[in-house]
C-alpha cells in the first residue's frame, strides 16, 4: 500500500551520514558514563552478556522497527505513525505512540543537558590540574560544590544547550550528518588513546578479566533488568528519535544490516570506555562499583594521580562532551522535526523554540542540586522525577506500543519484502518481534512498577 512520501524536512545525503549519526544517537552518556557504572555495580562479565544478549534479541528488532515506520511515513514520529497506520486502514489513534516519544525526548533532553554541562566544566577543571592531590574526600566535596552553585550550573547547562541547537538548527545534512561526521570519528581517536594509556597501566588484564570472565552467580533478576532497561536507553529507543531518523531515509538503505552495524559500533564503544576507565581505577586502587559518582568523583582522582594525567583527563572529559552532544542533537531533532512540520516555524525558529522550552525546563533539574533541593513530587527532586517519569514510564510504554503496532497490526508479508526476509528470516523476526521483544519490554516496565 502506498503512502504520500512528500517530504517537507531534509534527507541523509549518504548512508555512511545516516549510520554515523544513528550510531551518535546511540552512543552518548550511556556508553562512557552509565554503562561503565553499571557493569561495575552489577558483577562485570555478567552483566555484559546478559546486556548484549538483550541488546541482540529486543533492542536491534525495535531498532529496525522504528526506522521502517519512520520510513514508510516520512514525517515527524507523531504523522509517521498515523500516516502508516491510515495506510492500513487502522486508527490514527496509534499516533498517540509517537507523541509519547516526543514527549520522553524533550523530557529527557532537560536533564540530560545538565549532564552534558557537567562534562563541560570538567573539561576546564581537567585543563586547570584541579585534579592534582584529589582523595575520594576532596573528589567528592568538589562534586558536591560544584551542585551546590546554580549559577555554575546554569551557565554550563546554556552553554550546552547553545551548542546542541547551533547543530540542529543547521538542518539533516548540514546539522545532524556533519556533526555526526565529525565528532564520531574524534571520539573514537580519543577513545583509542585511552585504551591505549589503559594497556600501560600495569592493570589492563585486570581490567578484562572484570568485563569479560563471567561470574554467573552475580546474575540475578535485578542484573536482567538493569541490562534489559539500559539496552533500550542506550540506542536511543522509545524517543522518537529513530522515528525521526528513519523518515529521512531513502528506500535504498538495508535497514537490518545498519542496524547490525549501529548495535555492533554502540556496543563496541561502550566495551572500549570499560576497557579504558577500569584499568585506571584498578590500577589506583580505587573502586569499581562506585556508581553514578564513577567518572565525576573516581575518575578525577586517578587522573590527579598519574603521570600525564592533567592530559588524560582532559582527553576523557571531551570524549564525554562529546558523546553527550552526539546524544543531544538526536534528543531535540523529534521536537523540532514535529514544530517544523505542523507550524509556519522555519527549521531555525522551530530549533530556538524547542531549544528555549527544554533550556527553561533544564533549569528545574538543576535547581534539584540546590536551591529546590527540598522540592518533592512523590518523593523524588525534579532531576529525578524527569529521570523516573521517562526511563520507567515512557520509554518502555512507546517501544511496547511501536513494538505491537508492527509485528500485530501491520501486513507482516509487506514488511518481510521490505526487510528483505527469507522464510527462515522471517520467522526469525517474527518470534522477535511478537513474542521476545515485547515480553521483554513488559518485563522491564512491571518490574520497574
Amino acid at each position: 500500500m502506498t503512502i504520500d512520501a512528500t517530504h517537507k524536512h531534509g534527507q541523509w545525503s549518504s548512508r555512511v551520514g545516516f549510520i554515523l549519526a544513528a550510531t551518535g544517537s546511540a552512543v552518548g552518556l550511556g556508553n562512557i558514563w552509565k554503562f561503565p557504572y553499571m557493569a561495575g555495580q552489577s558483577g562485570g562479565a555478567a552483566f555484559v552478556l546478559v546486556y548484549l544478549g538483550c541488546i541482540l534479541l529486543i533492542g536491534l528488532p525495535i531498532l529496525v522497527t522504528e526506522w521502517l515506520i519512520g520510513r514508510r511515513g516520512q514525517s515527524n514520529p507523531i504523522a509517521s505513525m498515523t500516516k502508516v497506520a491510515r495506510a492500513e486502514g487502522l486508527s490514527s489513534a496509534w499516533g498517540l505512540v509517537g507523541a509519547t516519544g516526543i514527549l520522553g525526548a524533550f523530557l529527557i533532553l532537560s536533564f540530560y543537558s545538565v549532564i552534558g554541562g557537567w562534562a563541560l566544566a570538567y573539561v576546564l577543571d581537567a585543563a586547570q590540574g584541579a585534579f592534582n592531590g584529589y582523595t575520594s574526600a576532596t573528589a567528592g566535596a568538589a562534586f558536591e560544590g560544584f551542585l551546590a552553585k546554580p549559577g555554575s550550573l546554569l551557565a554550563w547547562h546554556t552553554v550546552f544547550m547553545v551548542l546542541t541547537v547551533g547543530v540542529v538548527a543547521a538542518g539533516v545534512a548540514g546539522g545532524l550528518e556533519r556533526a555526526s561526521k565529525l565528532l564520531m570519528p574524534a571520539l573514537g581517536v580519543i577513545l583509542l588513546i585511552m585504551l591505549g594509556y589503559a594497556m600501560t597501566t600495569g592493570a589492563f588484564g585486570q581490567a578484562a578479566q572484570f568485563l569479560f570472565t563471567p561470574d554467573w552467580s552475580k546474575v540475578s533478576g535485578k542484573v536482567f533488568l538493569a541490562a534489559l532497561g539500559h539496552a533500550f536507553f542506550t540506542l536511543s529507543l522509545g524517543m522518537g528519535i529513530m522515528l525521526a531518523y528513519g523518515s529521512y531515509l531513502g528506500q535504498g538503505v538495508n535497514l537490518i544490516r545498519a542496524a547490525g552495524i549501529v548495535v555492533l559500533l554502540d556496543t563496541v564503544i561502550a566495551l572500549c570506555a570499560g576497557m579504558a576507565i577500569f584499568p585506571l581505577v584498578f590500577a589506583h586502587h580505587l573502586e569499581p562499583a562506585a556508581g553514578p559518582g564513577l567518572v565525576f568523583i573516581t575518575l578525577p582522582i586517578a587522573f590527579g594521580e598519574m603521570t600525564g594525567g592533567l592530559l588524560l583527563g582532559v582527553l576523557f572529559f571531551v570524549l564525554l562532551t562529546f558523546a553527550a552532544l552526539t546524544s543531544s542533537i538526536s534528543l531535540l531533532e523529534p521536537v523540532v522535526a514535529l514544530l517544523e512540520e505542523r507550524t509556519p516555524l522555519s527549521r531555525r525558529a522551530a530549533t530556538m523554540v524547542a531549544g528555549v522550552a527544554v533550556w527553561a525546563l533544564g533549569i528545574a533539574a538543576l535547581l534539584s542540586f540546590n536551591v529546590w533541593a527540598d522540592v518533592k513530587v512523590a518523593g523524588l527532586n525534579m532531576f529525578d522525577l524527569l529521570d523516573h517519569l521517562t526511563s520507567k514510564f515512557l520509554l518502555p510504554l512507546t517501544g511496547l506500543g511501536i513494538i505491537v503496532f508492527a509485528a500485530w497490526r501491520l501486513n507482516q508479508a509487506t514488511i518481510h519484502r521490505e526487510l528483505d526476509l527469507g522464510p527462515t528470516g522471517a520467522m526469525i523476526w517474527t518470534v522477535l518481534t511478537r513474542f521476545v521483544a515485547p515480553i521483554g519490554v513488559l518485563v522491564v516496565f512491571v518490574a520497574s512498577l
